[in-house]
């Protein structure tokens, strides 16, 4: 992984941020790769990598104020297709958070039951990452008790390796 190095002129948000979906961007691939390396083929295992795929479609459309994306948030999606929704989420967070100057809005929406709610945009990426983090641990105890290994995905492994004190 290439790290990218940022001016120090950066608002501390927005530095916050890219690094953080940059570190979502790394840990997602290393998930995925972890899975195709393997073989996996189990249905809960690439529907909650699903999950977390289609919720970072969903999110960032609400941001941004566009329709809701073409995804399933409980779907059943192949390695290939998922592979190539994290490709497509990854960079396009990378766009939004390297494009935008100031994420403290406050933004109202419908959540996929149809419940109105008006959350801050930067408690909403947060949550985001928090979301996909808590659901590549659920993968990686799925992973262990159906016989496979998982894969660490930890912050602080993805400073280590960018930093160089760590393969990848």
């Amino acid at each position: 992984m290439e790290k990218i190095n940022r001016s120090a002129t950066l608002p501390a948000m927005k530095k916050y941020f890219l690094k953080l979906y940059q570190y979502n961007v790394w840990a997602t691939k290393r998930a995925l790769d972890n899975l195709r390396r393997q073989r996996v083929q189990d249905e809960k295992i690439l529907s909650l990598m699903g999950h977390v795929l289609a919720a970072q479609f969903l999110w960032l459309h609400r941001i941004k104020g566009l329709p809701p994306p073409d995804v399933k948030l409980w779907g059943t999606y192949s390695l290939d297709q998922l592979q190539g929704m994290a490709d497509k989420a990854g960079s396009q967070w990378l766009e939004f958070v390297e494009g935008t100057e100031s994420f403290d809005r406050e933004m109202t929406y419908t959540n996929y039951t149809g419940e109105p709610y008006t959350n801050n945009v930067e408690m909403i990426m947060i949550h985001l990452v928090n979301h996909s983090t808590y659901h590549r641990a659920q993968i990686a105890m799925l992973l262990r008790q159906k016989g496979y290994g998982p894969i660490n995905t930890d912050f602080i492994t993805y400073d280590r390796v960018i930093t160089g004190q760590l393969k990848d």
